[in-house]
């Protein structure tokens, strides 16, 4: 069943008012892939009536009255995608399409959408119950960030709301808490996972700069930020304070990582798999091509790209479902009219981190002084791929089921250096989960910049693309890698792009059709780096393309036909494409 979001639908139920009201950007999709679906499922399960008000107009108050007053709390989300991702490039130039709006056409979603609708809801609702912020917008703006659309350093987003909490990471386990404890109507401050505005410092926990400080120094931005980023780890983070003006902002400690069990159960709950219906007579929801019958193995990336924010936001340890809950999913794939038998995608953040983690991060938490992955795999981490290659046998054997693709990217890195598994899982993938195409992601060809990306060399590339190309041509395949490519990333200069010029059309035998030009977003270490021009590993300057037009000029280097031209003229006929690399939010 579909959440209610109109009060016909609550009270069919048979509810005269709510206790818990969930705000998003996105329309209301009931799928395991989209936060706002799993919390109000979640809450519902607890015994909690939950309703939801999908992309309410801020220029009205129809939408934001709907459904009343909740009893508890209001729950504010911008949705899977930040709001400034989804709604603008990275020349800044407005983006025409939403792929989590109905129609398509990106006309519902406000910029600072967690802003907009915490201040609709102050609005329309005086002295209302806590507003409650969270999500991927609210999370990565929780303690002072830069922000690229602004370019200026902004508070949390705590006190530019006026929200009353915010819960950062994946959520499920602190919102339970949370309505818990309201609902018995006893203080939540103490909740793991959850940040509020305190009149008071907290001096048991770690005194970050203030944001009077990193405004004036960069040099105690990227402090903040480093501390900031190593208390993310539940298991040895500690709380953090950011004092603002003469307001304190208070992190509590990380909420733990779910477990298997509560991974289970949260994906064993029933999903409708559907745009609701309140929403769907204005248009198809192009997300829904994707998720609709995809399964999520995991959550949690240990690869921690510095321009990626899923470490900080999902968490650097893997979570994994069981394979009966999988199973169990794809088996209830069959049971719906509109599946033909085909899985669009198995996997998670990165597909191949499923089933495996290092057993001493799961007993003490991340190490400080290393990294699982990069600048090479952790001799701790041993990567095994045998617990994906039976799942995914046992997936295609079920009945009804006629093909399981992987869609999500892989580390190729880990494939490789995989000695007992590796290759046997690049067969099963080329031979059964491939439509065609394989997702890598080497970024650029040149170390110096690879460092800064926190990504490994490209030592492994070419080996790999050919085991690629030989297995597909043993079964008979004609398949191809799809290259994600990012220009103007900080410490990346013109001549760097030449080279990776150079590198694409010599060594791959390709020429990149669309390369992304870097975007800073808020809480990684990529944007520390754009900035503050200075390299936070090392302390020294580091330069950082800035200016629009020749960020673009980086861009048309890796794209520019002509070398490749003069390549194919000295090699024989190759047809391999790339393709351009799609935005990296959940």
């Amino acid at each position: 069943m579909f959440l209610p979001t109109t009060v016909y639908e609550a009270k069919e139920l048979g509810w005269n008012k709510l206790d818990i009201i969930l705000v998003s950007g996105d329309t209301y999709v009931d799928s395991p892939y989209i936060g706002i679906a799993i919390l109000g499922k979640i809450l519902m399960d607890k015994g909690f009536r939950v309703g939801i008000i999908a992309q309410p107009d801020i220029n009205t108050s129809n939408d934001i009255t709907r459904l009343g007053e909740p009893e508890l709390f209001w729950g504010v989300t911008g949705g899977s995608v930040d709001s400034m991702v989804a709604n603008y490039t990275a020349s800044k130039k407005k983006r025409r399409n939403d792929d989590y709006t109905p129609g398509g056409e990106n006309n519902r979603r406000p910029d600072r959408a967690v802003i907009a609708y915490t201040n609709l809801i102050r609005r329309n609702f005086k002295n209302t119950k806590p507003i409650i912020i969270g999500g991927i917008e609210a999370s990565l703006r929780r303690v002072t960030h830069y922000d690229f659309w602004s370019n200026k350093l902004r508070r949390s987003i705590l006190f530019d709301s006026k929200a009353d909490y915010l819960v950062y990471g994946m959520g499920e386990k602190t919102i339970i808490g949370i309505a818990q404890k309201l609902k018995k109507e006893k203080t939540i401050v103490g909740i793991r996972g959850l940040s509020y505005i305190s009149d008071e410092n907290k001096y048991e926990y770690l005194q970050l700069p203030s944001f009077e400080e990193t405004v004036v120094d960069k040099n105690k931005f990227i402090e903040m930020f480093n501390t900031f980023y190593l208390n993310n780890d539940p298991l040895s983070a500690k709380g953090l304070v950011q004092k603002h003006g003469d307001k304190f902002l208070i992190q509590n400690p990380p909420q733990f990582n779910p477990t298997t069990e509560e991974m289970d159960y949260y994906h064993d709950l029933q999903y409708e798999r559907e745009t609701h219906p309140f929403y769907r007579k204005w248009g198809e929801v192009k997300a829904l091509d994707t998720i609709r019958f995809s399964i999520n193995t995991h959550r949690g990336c240990y690869g921690e790209c510095n321009f990626c924010a899923i470490a900080v936001h999902q968490g650097q340890t893997i979570s994994g479902r069981s394979e009966k809950s999988i199973l169990n999913e794809a088996k209830e794939f069959t049971k719906f009219k509109n599946f033909k038998g085909n899985i669009s995608d198995v996997g998670g953040p990165t597909a191949n981190m499923y089933g495996f983690e290092c057993a001493k991060k799961i007993k003490l938490g991340n190490c400080d002084d290393k990294r699982c992955v990069a600048p090479t795999t952790c001799k701790a981490l041993k990567p095994t791929h045998k617990p994906q290659i039976d799942l995914l046998k046992k997936l295609r054997k079920l009945d009804g089921i006629k093909k399981v693709f992987v869609a999500s990217g892989i580390r190729y890195d880990m494939v490789l250096d995989d000695k007992l598994y590796g290759e046997e899982y690049l067969k099963e993938i080329v031979q059964h989960h491939t439509s065609g195409q394989m997702k890598i992601a080497p970024e650029h060809s040149e170390d110096k910049v690879l460092e800064l990306m926190g990504k490994p060399g490209k030592r492994y590339l070419t080996d790999f693309r050919d085991k690629f190309y030989k297995y597909s041509k043993e079964v008979g395949k004609n398949q191809f890698l799809t290259y994600y490519m990012i220009a103007a990333h900080p410490g990346c200069t013109e001549n760097d792009m030449h080279k990776l010029k150079e590198f694409t059309s010599e060594k791959l035998e390709i020429s990149p059709e669309q390369v992304q030009i870097f975007t800073p977003t808020p809480s990684t270490y990529s944007t520390l780096m754009y900035y503050t021009e200075i390299d936070p590993f090392t302390g020294k300057k580091l330069f950082v393309e800035k200016d629009p037009n020749k960020m673009i000029i980086q861009k048309n280097i890796a794209t520019s036909k002509r070398e490749i031209k003069q390549a194919n003229n000295r090699k024989s006929n190759n047809k391999t494409k790339v393709y351009s690399k799609k935005k990296r939010f959940n």
